[in-house]
């Protein structure tokens, strides 16, 4: 049989620069879901973010959000899982991110309920929130907010270098047992429960959800949040400015976003 279930990331994915899924994406998603194959989403972004894009793929599916931490069925409002980071994991980045050499370089988000809680409001985090079209909320102290399940912690920091620099000595300090690590755009460094990806969360929702076998996915990313998820589909296909370790694993590279990189995919792997 063929492919019976496609997932798709959102950001340098299935939406560029206008932040919107391109018409020429929509309509091979449409003639995909025409021939029977569900599609849905898997994003780094929060859950109420990523509706409205599941909306304009018409997909019927449960969302992927959080990098794979939160799985969630709005047909039903049923939050099918969810695997928060454990709070001392929590802590000890919050400590971590206050210590001199970083401090002054990052912007700190947390995530509870489907919310968004910041120190304080930067610009760094009015640019995030624009484009995420959501209200982040200021508590000053976000150690406050230990006493409750944490989604993700994702620290923005527009220096890229000193951000290589952070994610490497977080992921000299943790193991993968302990945390996941990830980026989904070179400013963001992103944490979750270490059982928490794209990659798991597919798995999930192929094998557990729907009862389908692996080889009968098809995923499609465009950055490190993506590899596992791409590893683990039966075909996962890399976007054309997907790091160079991404393509690597990939079974195809697709092009690039503003080229309409998942429609030529889908086309090739489903339509043809």
């Amino acid at each position: 049989m063929g492919i019976q279930l496609v997932v798709l990331d959102i950001d340098g994915t299935i939406a560029g620069v206008s932040n919107r899924v391109r018409p020429a994406v929509c309509a091979a998603i449409a003639a995909v879901q025409a021939r029977g194959v569900k599609v849905a989403i898997a994003t780094g972004r929060m859950y109420c973010s990523a509706l409205k894009f599941r909306s304009q793929i018409n997909s019927r599916e449960p969302m992927i959000t959080y990098n794979g931490a939160w799985i969630g069925n709005p047909e039903t409002g049923e939050r099918l899982a969810h695997w928060p980071v454990p709070p001392e994991r929590i802590a000890e980045l919050l400590d971590l991110a206050a210590e001199p050499q970083w401090r002054s370089h990052l912007d700190v988000h947390v995530y509870h309920d489907d919310q968004l809680y910041v120190g304080e409001i930067t610009a760094q985090t009015e640019e995030y929130v624009s484009r995420s079209t959501i209200r982040p909320q200021a508590v000053g102290d976000l150690r406050t907010l230990l006493d409750r399940p944490l989604t993700k912690l994702l620290m923005l920091c527009p220096d890229v270098a000193r951000l290589q620099q952070l994610k490497a000595h977080t992921q000299s300090r943790y193991q993968p047992r302990e945390l996941y690590i990830t980026q989904s755009s070179p400013t963001f460094l992103e944490f979750t429960h270490p059982e928490a990806s794209k990659g798991q969360a597919l798995r999930y929702l192929a094998a557990t959800h729907y009862g389908i076998p692996l080889d009968q996915v098809l995923a499609i990313g465009d950055n490190y949040n993506d590899f596992d998820m791409i590893e683990a589909a039966g075909i996962g296909i890399a976007m054309g400015d997907a790091p160079p370790a991404v393509q690597a694993i990939a079974t195809w590279v697709a092009p690039n976003v503003e080229a309409d990189g998942v429609a030529v995919a889908l086309e090739r792997f489903i339509l043809a």
